[in-house]
Order: structure tokens, then C-alpha cells, then sequence
């Protein structure tokens, strides 16, 4: 496994990754995590840093960050149940400063009214924070609910995308 460390307006952030020859800089991504997240993936043994790896990541990432950018092109590797991944999917089609409900997550993919918390546990296993945009989903009332990255973030990532004053 591949990681590197980067800053931005959210804290340090730790990514991770696969070799890939077809992704953009050579490295699919595994994970984007930030400093005292919920389940956080934590650097083991063995693994190599390497920032070059993460080098497109990082510019996509920064142009995000000044709002010079609304979406990602990036091959990640991330592995879940078909379940958790097609709700990861249906994230990436919530647009850039637009915000959806779980329920409306949960119909999207075509889940009952009784999975709205399935798809809840599956948005806060979310392992690729910001670059699969998890922080777009609110409670059905509007509140921000839930984010594995604390709720000052989430506000800070919605704001950034002018989805909240």
C-alpha cells in the first residue's frame, strides 16, 4: 500500500493507494482520511510513502479547496459489499453544491424505506472522505447529521460548495 500525508483546509489528510497503470498518476486511491475521524485508516507496517504517487490527487484536490474545481477524476480502489458500493456510487451523482437526504440516497438506489439506516452505516464507511462526496447527505429535515469526519467539516465542505451559508 501507498500513502501520503497532505494539508488542506480540513487538517492533514492521509491517502492511500494501489499501483494502477490506467489511473491518473499511476495510483488508484484506497482511502482519503482526516485527523480524528471515525474509523480512521491508520499507516501500517510495510506500507511505502510515496507523495509523488499521490501527485494528481493533490492537484485535484487543491483546485477543489480554492473552487477552482467541482468534481474528481480519479480511479479509486476501495473494497465494500455490492450493498455499500452502490450507495458509494450514488454519491457520486449527488452533484457539487446540492445536498440529498439518506431516504433519498436509499431510493436512488433502489433500497426500501426500512434500509434508510443501511445506507446511513454505508455513507459513514465511506473510506474516500471528500473525493466521494458523503458530506452532501443531510437529514431529511435539513439538519447536518452524521459525518465521519466531525460535523465542522461538513459544514466547512458544504459551505466551500455554497450548499449552506
Amino acid at each position: 500500500m501507498l500513502y501520503t500525508e497532505i494539508d488542506s483546509p480540513l487538517g492533514q489528510l492521509l491517502l492511500t493507494g494501489l499501483p494502477s497503470a490506467t489511473a491518473p498518476g499511476g495510483t488508484a486511491v484506497a482511502s482519503l482520511s482526516v485527523p480524528g475521524q471515525k474509523n480512521a485508516v491508520v499507516v501500517a507496517d510495510g506500507w511505502q510513502r510515496d507523495p509523488a504517487a499521490f501527485a494528481e490527487t493533490e492537484r485535484q484536490l487543491t483546485a477543489y479547496f480554492t473552487g477552482q474545481a467541482k468534481e474528481f477524476a480519479l480511479e479509486f480502489a476501495v473494497q465494500g459489499t455490492e450493498f455499500r458500493r452502490a450507495v458509494w456510487d450514488a454519491l457520486d451523482d449527488v452533484p457539487y453544491g446540492a445536498t440529498t437526504s439518506y431516504g433519498e440516497l436509499a431510493a436512488r438506489i433502489g433500497a426500501s424505506r426500512a434500509a434508510v439506516r443501511a445506507v446511513g452505516g454505508a455513507v459513514g464507511a465511506n473510506p474516500l472522505l471528500v473525493l466521494r462526496p458523503c458530506h452532501r447527505v443531510i437529514g431529511a429535515d435539513g439538519s447536518l447529521t452524521g459525518y465521519a469526519g466531525g460535523l465542522e467539516r461538513k459544514r466547512l465542505l458544504l459551505a466551500l460548495e455554497g450548499a449552506v451559508g
